[in-house]
This record gives C-alpha cells, sequence and structure tokens, in this order.
C-alpha cells in the first residue's frame, strides 16, 4: 500500500523519499563571571546607609556570587550581621579582611586610612562627594591604580542618573516632615501644623529649585494642604514641574523683589538649587532671613554643594539645627541618611542590577567595553583619570576612557 501523501500533495509532486535536517541547540559559550563583592562599614559621621540589603545579597548569593560584609556595617539600617549571615554573606570583623575583595561597594567614598588597603586592580562603586573633592585625594586614589565609578554619574538608558534620582525623591519627601517637626511648639516653632484645615489659612512654603527634590517636596506639602511657591531660572523645569504637580502651583523665576517678598511671608523655605559650573547659582541674602518670622524654617538641602541662604552652617544629624534672626535653620548634608533603611533599599534596587550586568558580561572591563551608560560613571580606570570635568576643574590631565577600554588586554 502506497505512503499517506501529507494533504496538497501528490505522488508527482512528492519527492520519493525527502530528509529534513532537525534543528539542535549550539552549545554557546557563557561569559557569566562570578564577583567577589565587599560591603565595608561605614565610618563617615554622615552616613548610616548600606549598597545592599540582605534580599539581595541573597539574590546575588543564589546566582553564585560571594560577598563579604564587615560587621556592623548593616546596623545603622537597623539590619543585624544575622540578617546577612543567614543571606548567605561572609561576615568579617576588620577592615582589612574586607577589602579583600574584587569589588567594594561603599557609600562615603573611602578615606585616607582605608584607601592604605586597596590594591592595584580592585574596583571601588562609591560617591565621589563633588562638593569636598580635593587634587590631593585623586592623586592619593590614583596611585593605587583601581577602577573607580561614582554611583553619582551613573546614566541608564534613558539619561537620567537613578541613584541621584532615587536619593533626590527621598530627600524632597523627607524634608517636609523635618519641616513639620520643627514648626511645631514643641521644637519653639511658630506652633502652626504644615499644611491646612478648614477655616484656617493654610502656611505658606517657599521652594528655590525645580528638580527632583522640588518635586516631591511640593508633591507633599501639596497633600497637606500648604500653599506652594517654586522658584527657578529654568523654565522648562518649571514648566516640568506645573505639568506633573497641576495648575495650582506657583512658578516663577528668581526674581529678587517677588522672592524677597514670598520669603518675608514663608513659614518654611526649602533650599534645593543644583550646583552649576561649581557653584550654586542663586543665593538668598542674610537681610532676607532677617525678615522672615521668628520660629519659621529654612532647610537647605543644597548646603554640600555650598548652600543656598547666607547665613547657612553645616550641622549632623545629631545636631540638625541653629537658629539665626530667630529664625531655624536645617542644614544637614546627606538628608537620605535621616532615613537609612528606606535608601538603602532604594540603592539596593540599583545596585543590583548592575552588580548582575557586570557578572553577565564577564566582568567590568567586558562591562565597561559593552555599556556606555555604565561608563558614564567611571572616573578612574586603572589609575589613570578618565573624567574631563574633573580634570578641568584640578588642571589635571586625563585619557579618553573609551580608548583605554578598546586597547584593553
Amino acid at each position: 500500500m502506497p505512503d499517506q501523501l501529507p494533504p496538497g500533495f501528490s505522488s508527482l509532486t512528492a519527492p520519493a523519499r525527502a530528509y529534513v535536517p532537525q534543528e539542535s541547540m549550539l552549545a554557546v559559550e557563557t561569559r557569566r563571571r562570578k564577583l567577589f563583592i565587599g560591603l565595608p562599614r561605614e565610618t563617615s559621621l554622615q552616613e548610616n546607609r548600606l549598597g545592599l540589603t540582605p534580599e539581595a545579597v541573597k539574590h546575588l548569593v543564589n546566582e553564585g556570587h560571594e560577598v563579604v560584609m564587615e560587621s556592623g556595617a548593616g546596623e545603622p539600617s537597623k539590619y543585624s550581621d544575622h540578617d546577612y549571615s543567614e543571606a548567605g554573606a561572609s561576615i568579617v570583623y576588620t577592615a582589612k579582611e574586607v577589602y579583600e575583595a574584587d569589588l567594594l561597594l561603599k557609600i562615603a567614598p573611602p578615606t585616607l586610612e582605608e584607601m592604605e588597603y586597596l590594591r592595584a586592580g580592585q574596583t571601588l562603586l562609591s560617591a565621589l562627594q563633588f562638593g569636598s573633592l580635593t587634587v590631593e585625594y585623586l592623586l592619593a586614589l590614583q596611585r593605587k591604580k583601581i577602577n573607580a565609578i561614582s554611583f553619582e554619574l551613573i546614566k541608564d538608558p534613558s539619561g537620567a542618573k537613578p541613584v541621584v534620582r532615587a536619593m533626590s525623591e527621598i530627600a524632597g519627601s523627607t524634608v517636609m516632615l523635618v519641616a513639620a517637626e520643627y514648626l511645631a511648639r514643641s521644637n519653639e516653632g511658630k506652633g502652626i501644623i504644615l499644611g491646612g484645615i478648614t477655616g484656617v489659612p493654610p502656611s505658606q512654603v517657599v521652594i528655590l529649585g525645580a528638580g527632583t527634590v522640588a518635586e516631591y517636596a511640593a508633591r507633599a506639602a501639596i497633600g497637606l494642604g500648604a500653599d506652594v511657591k517654586v522658584f527657578d531660572n529654568h523654565l522648562y523645569k518649571l514648566r516640568r514641574l506645573k505639568q506633573n504637580l497641576g495648575s495650582q502651583l506657583y512658578t516663577s523665576t528668581l526674581d529678587t523683589y517677588t522672592l524677597n517678598q514670598q520669603i518675608r511671608r514663608a513659614d518654611v523655605v526649602i533650599g534645593c538649587l543644583n550646583a552649576e559650573d561649581g557653584r550654586i547659582p542663586f543665593m538668598v541674602p542674610e537681610e532676607a532671613v532677617a525678615s522672615m518670622a521668628p520660629g519659621s524654617v529654612i532647610i537647605d538641602v543644597s548646603i554640600d554643594q555650598g548652600g543656598c541662604f547666607e547665613t547657612s552652617e553645616i550641622t549632623t544629624h545629631s545636631k540638625p539645627v541653629f537658629r539665626k534672626y530667630d529664625v531655624i535653620h536645617y542644614c544637614v548634608p546627606n538628608i537620605a541618611s535621616r532615613v537609612p533603611r528606606t535608601a538603602t533599599t532604594a540603592l539596593s534596587n540599583i545596585f543590583t542590577p548592575i552588580l548582575q550586568q557586570i557578572s553577565q558580561h564577564g566582568g567590568i572591563n567586558e562591562a565597561l567595553f559593552a555599556d556606555e551608560h555604565f561608563r558614564s560613571g567611571v572616573y578612574l580606570y586603572k589609575g589613570s583619570l578618565t573624567n574631563a570635568t574633573i580634570a578641568r576643574r584640578f588642571n589635571l590631565r586625563y585619557k579618553e576612557l573609551g580608548l583605554m577600554i578598546a586597547v584593553r588586554n
């Protein structure tokens, strides 16, 4: 009996015998690389954050990576050594031991003492803190022949800086909580509520700057019922803010007369202007501060870049405020460290995918070669300065990172 043919075929069109090769999976060499990650304990006075949560550590360890953490590193964020040990991290008790890792994830940049533990070929992922950066510090770091990446400079595919954005969101939301706390009578403030209730005029909030901090501060203040006014010389930022928050938001350029009038009436003034060309573009004069009502609150988020108010002086989380002209000044750098557990979670959500990408590409050199957004954070490569902005600021020589990576071994 002849073989049965598929529908649409006849004995004239079908071959006598047809052998069709079957597809099979081709073995592809993986470039994935195991990482050895170190989490040092932060020694800076104002730093309470950590780069990875226990959940993130567990995820990385399950993928085959090794994580070593210095004992007590998680305590400021209310995580115990036991939490990290259960997640698979190795707990060590000296900084020297944790600095044996190939990749160090640190929040504050290493001190000169901690820098002694660094060795050639290591990768340091940390903040750079441009406001306090010195040429002596840079040269000391260069001598260690390491790769150094500033997480403040890392960009995502949209061109935004995810770490800066996340910490700015936290700072913006937190400043209004701070303002409400210090307006209260218990802190010798004006004794008013931040916001408004039926039959009582709303409190007056003035914000200098229209970036991410301003957006989240304004959102929180408007949600409480405050009357919010935002000043910035960048019209596109003001327009974006108005579109995001609604038409009830008052916006203006930094007109000196109008601003001084609003500051005089304000209950709370938030300074969150970004530095341009190394300096804050506008500073509120001392006379304007002196004209504010007793018990009013100033919060200078830009204090680490020089500050927005002539009367500002750096304060600490342990002693966060001082009074001048009977106006309460809150000038703490690194406001996100006030809520370190939230900040640690936010940072961990950013750093975990970055570490996974480094592994998938086959190591730090390969990751830098493949990912231009990750490259944006590099300022030292094998000890050579690669950031043109830093080089111009300190009159130092630098090398093009793209060329150095292209000829990598």
